[in-house]
């Protein structure tokens, strides 16, 4: 059973559509335990729009936010201070991806960070990367995080224009497993999605 944690080097990186092709790859559940920022859509609005299986159920937020902000600034503009007992994963026995909020080490509250909470709920974890000017430095921070903290990554996924020296750098680097990567698309569309989940499907299936 695949219980994965989705986290990126940064944000905009493109968590929320690899969390759709993953979700789709793998007809699991889907959950965004915090969302900060409503309009025009949530995450997990986004996601049930790009994911066809029947089968697959959208957990509601733990929390959401207005503010399109840090989760801990978009808390405390509500009086809300977010704490490790408000958080439990979804009770279900299907595959599950969670989709944290912005980069491994973004505030929840004071003293409690997105990694903090996936270490609390015990996934493994996906590491999003795109290719930008030091973007090999934040995706290495962000792998040197996560086994500092003992979290197994189960592949690391490049998304957007490809840059095969960077990326043949980090793979050699880090050693980790490289799943299919997502290319520039001009429409994300259910149809994308679909067709990109055929290719994960298989990359879980090795």
């Amino acid at each position: 059973m695949e219980r994965l944690f989705i986290t990126g080097i940064g944000t905009d990186v493109g968590k929320t559509v690899a969390s759709a092709v993953l979700t789709e790859a793998l007809q699991a559940d889907y959950w965004k335990p915090v969302q900060a920022g409503l309009e025009p859509t949530t995450d997990t609005g986004t996601v049930r729009r790009l994911v066809q299986n029947p089968v697959s159920k959208f957990w509601p937020e733990r929390f959401r936010l207005q503010l399109p902000a840090s989760p801990h600034a978009a808390a405390a503009a509500e009086g809300l201070t977010l704490q490790p007992a408000d958080f439990q994963l979804p009770d279900t026995t299907n595959h599950l991806i969670v989709e944290g909020a912005g980069g491994l080490l973004v505030p929840l509250a004071p003293g409690f960070l997105m990694a903090d909470l996936l270490q609390q709920f015990g996934l493994e974890t996906v590491v999003v990367s795109r290719n930008y000017l030091g973007s090999i430095n934040h995706t290495l921070l962000t792998v040197e995080a996560l086994q500092l903290r003992g979290v197994r990554v189960r592949g690391l996924l490049f998304n957007g224009e490809p840059n095969p020296a960077t990326e043949d750098f980090i793979s050699q680097h880090t050693g980790l497993p490289i799943m299919p990567r997502l290319l520039p698309e001009s429409n994300i569309s259910a149809a994308v999605v679909s067709r990109y989940a055929v290719e994960f499907r298989e990359w879980f299936r090795k």
